[in-house]
C-alpha cells in the first residue's frame, strides 16, 4: 500500500481522545517517538514481533475452548502458558465511549497493533466497561505510537480484546496480569520500558 493511501487511512480514523485529552497527551519530550525514524521504529516493531511469536509458537495446541486449563486449575489458577491474547475478539480501541449495557465484569484487557499483529499493553480491572473512562497513561502511547506512524506513512490498527474469565479476586487477577506482561514482554507496560527501550512513553 501506498504512503499516500496509509496517510488517508490514518486521518480517517477518529481521535482516540477528547479535546481536552488531547491537549496533555501532546505535552511529551522528543524523546517520546517524534523523532523516531522509521528504520528505527520498523526494528523496534519487528524485534517485538519476532519475540512474541516465540511466545505463540510455545503455547498449547488446543484451542478449541480458548483456556481449557480454567478446567483444570480453577479461574484463579489459571496457567498463562494457556493465553493467545492474540485470538481474543478485537473491539474498538474506543470501548470506553460506548453506553454501558450491563455492570461490566473483572477482566484482563489487552491493547494491539493488529497490523503485525503484536501485543503492546496488559492490564487488568475489576470493571471491563470502566477501566479507561478519564486519564489513563497508555492511551498517551497510543496516541504517540499513532502519530509517528501517521508521520512515517506507516499503517497501524489499534484495537483491544478482553478476556472476561479473569479471577474475581483482585490479587489472583494482578498475579495473572504481571505473568502475561512477563511472558509477552509488552513493551508499553512501564516493566519492560528498559528490555525494549520503548519510546512513545515519556513525559515532561
Amino acid at each position: 500500500m501506498s504512503n499516500q493511501s496509509d496517510q488517508s487511512n490514518q486521518s480517517s480514523q477518529p481521535s482516540l481522545f477528547t479535546a481536552a485529552e488531547l491537549k496533555g497527551c501532546y505535552a511529551v519530550t522528543p524523546a517520546a517517538g517524534s523523532q523516531l525514524s522509521v528504520s528505527a521504529l520498523r526494528a523496534w516493531k519487528q524485534r517485538i514481533w519476532q519475540y512474541q511469536q516465540q511466545v505463540r509458537a510455545q503455547l498449547p495446541m488446543q484451542q478449541g475452548s480458548l483456556f481449557e486449563s480454567e478446567v483444570s486449575y480453577g479461574a484463579d489458577c489459571l496457567d498463562p502458558d494457556s493465553l493467545d491474547p492474540l485470538t481474543l475478539p478485537r473491539q474498538n480501541i474506543e470501548f470506553w465511549r460506548w453506553k454501558a449495557t450491563d455492570l461490566g465484569a473483572s477482566a484482563l484487557y489487552f491493547v494491539i497493533d493488529y497490523e503485525l499483529p503484536m501485543l503492546l499493553y496488559v492490564g487488568e480491572t475489576v470493571k471491563s466497561n470502566q477501566r479507561w473512562r478519564g486519564e489513563h497513561d497508555c492511551k498517551r502511547y497510543l496516541l504517540n505510537y499513532r502519530q509517528a506512524h501517521y508521520q512515517h506513512g506507516l499503517a497501524s490498527a489499534l484495537g483491544i480484546g478482553f478476556w472476561a474469565e479473569a479471577p474475581v479476586q483482585t490479587r489472583p487477577r494482578q498475579r495473572l496480569e504481571r505473568a502475561l506482561i512477563q511472558r509477552w514482554r509488552s513493551p508499553f507496560n512501564k516493566e519492560n520500558w528498559q528490555f525494549w527501550g520503548t519510546p512513545f512513553v515519556q513525559s515532561e
